[in-house]
C-alpha cells in the first residue's frame, strides 16, 4: 500500500480579506505560526508520504507562489484547474493523476488551510484510516469530536458500534446547524465535526463517481488519455467549461453506502474566519491579540493586525482591525463571517485591484 496526498489549494479565502487575495490567498499566508498554512500541511506529512507522491490542486493565479513555497515537490505534481468547480471535480482530477501512477494508491485528501497540532496523532489516524480504506475498499472521512456547539461546521452522525478500532459506519451528513440544533448534536454524542479530510483508494473513488456522478466520471475518462500530453491543458479547460460545480460531500459522500469515519483526536481548526484566528492567537491581559506597531487605549478583547504602518485603536471592544498597505477592515468579532460580503461587493463592482 502506497500513500498519496492530495492537497486542495485553490480557494481564495474570502473571509480573510484584506490579507487574503486571489493571487495570495489564505493558504499561502502565515496566519498562525512561522510558516504558511500550505507549508505546514506538507510538513505534517513528513515521514508518512514521500514528496514525489504529494499532489497540489490549485489554479493559474496561485501556481507560481505554490511552486515557490514548495520547491521540494515535483512541478508536474502541481495540478492547475482552469477555474474552481468545487471539490468533486478537484478530487476526480487528482484521482486520475494518482491512478496513473498506481491504480490502488491510497489518496489522503486534505485542505491546504487547516491548523492541526499533534502531528504524531494525526499521522497515526491517517495511517489507520488508510489501511482500512485500502483493505476494505471504503471511503473514510475524518471526524473531529466536538468541543462546543459550533454553528460554523458541518456534522457527521455515526453508528455507535465500532467496525474497527475508532472506525465507524456513517449514518448521515448534516449541514451547518443553528445553535439549538448544534447543542442537540453535542448532547447526543454521536455527531462529529466534518473536517473535510478524506482517505480512499483512487480506484474506489472513481468507481463511486461512476455510480453517483456518471457525467463527471464520463468527462474524466475522456480526459484520461491526455494526461501528460501537450493537449491536456486545453482538454481540461473544455471539460471544466461544461461540468457542474459540486462538492464531494454532496456528490458522493451523502449518497454512497461505503462511507466510514475515523475520529481525529488531535487539535484541529479550519481557521475559517478572523474570529477563529483571534481565538487561536496568544493574547495580552486585556484580551487583545496584536501584530505590528499598534497603540491601544481602553481597548479589550480585540484582534489588531497592522505590520506595515503605525495604528492606534482607542475605546474598542470585541473588534477585528486588519490594516494592509492598500486596504483596511474594521468589523465586530461576531460578524467576521460577513467579511466575504466585501469580496462579493468588489467582484460585483469589478474593483480588481483589491481582490
Amino acid at each position: 500500500m502506497t500513500k498519496y496526498a492530495v492537497i486542495m489549494a485553490g480557494g481564495v479565502g474570502s473571509r480573510f480579506w484584506p490579507r487574503s487575495r486571489e493571487r495570495n490567498p489564505k493558504q499561502l499566508l502565515k496566519i498562525i505560526g512561522e510558516n504558511s498554512m500550505i507549508v505546514d500541511t506538507v510538513n505534517r506529512l513528513d515521514g508518512m508520504v514521500e514528496k514525489k507522491n504529494i499532489f497540489v490542486v490549485t489554479n493559474r493565479l496561485q501556481r507560481e507562489e505554490i511552486v515557490k513555497q514548495l520547491p521540494e515537490l515535483p512541478q508536474e505534481n502541481i495540478i492547475e484547474e482552469p477555474f474552481g468547480r468545487n471539490t468533486a471535480p478537484c478530487v476526480g482530477l487528482a484521482a486520475l493523476f494518482v491512478e496513473r501512477v498506481e491504480k490502488d494508491g491510497v489518496m489522503i485528501v486534505l485542505p491546504a488551510d487547516h491548523l492541526i497540532k499533534e502531528k504524531d496523532i494525526f499521522q497515526r489516524t491517517i495511517s489507520k484510516g488508510a489501511e482500512f480504506a485500502y483493505e476494505k475498499k471504503r471511503l473514510v472521512t475524518i471526524g473531529i469530536p466536538p468541543t462546543r456547539p459550533e454553528t460554523g461546521y458541518g456534522y457527521i452522525q455515526i453508528d455507535d458500534s465500532s467496525v474497527k478500532e475508532d472506525i465507524y459506519k456513517v449514518f448521515t451528513f448534516a449541514e451547518k446547524p443553528n445553535l439549538t440544533t448544534a447543542v442537540s448534536f453535542l448532547e447526543s454524542g454521536d455527531f462529529l465535526w466534518n473536517s473535510g479530510m478524506f482517505i480512499w483508494r483512487a480506484d474506489t473513488i472513481l468507481t463511486e463517481m461512476q455510480m453517483f456522478m456518471p457525467e463527471l466520471y464520463k468527462d474524466l475518462m475522456t480526459l484520461k488519455p491526455y494526461l501528460g500530453t501537450d493537449e491536456f491543458a486545453s482538454k481540461l479547460h473544455l471539460m471544466y467549461g461544461r461540468i457542474r460545480g459540486i462538492s464531494i460531500d454532496y456528490g458522493i459522500m451523502e449518497k454512497s453506502h461505503k462511507v466510514y469515519l475515523i475520529k481525529g483526536e488531535f487539535s484541529w481548526s479550519d481557521v475559517g474566519s478572523w474570529e477563529e484566528v483571534y481565538q487561536l492567537t496568544e493574547k495580552d491581559d486585556a484580551g487583545n491579540a496584536v501584530t505590528g506597531n499598534v497603540y491601544l487605549e481602553n481597548t479589550k478583547d480585540s484582534y489588531i493586525y497592522s505590520p506595515d504602518k503605525f495604528t492606534a485603536v482607542i475605546g474598542a471592544e470585541n473588534m477585528i482591525v486588519i490594516n494592509t498597505p492598500d486596504a483596511l477592515l474594521v468589523c465586530k468579532r461576531d460578524m467576521s463571517q460577513d467579511v466575504k460580503k466585501v469580496v462579493d461587493h468588489l467582484k460585483f463592482h469589478k474593483v480588481g485591484e483589491f481582490l
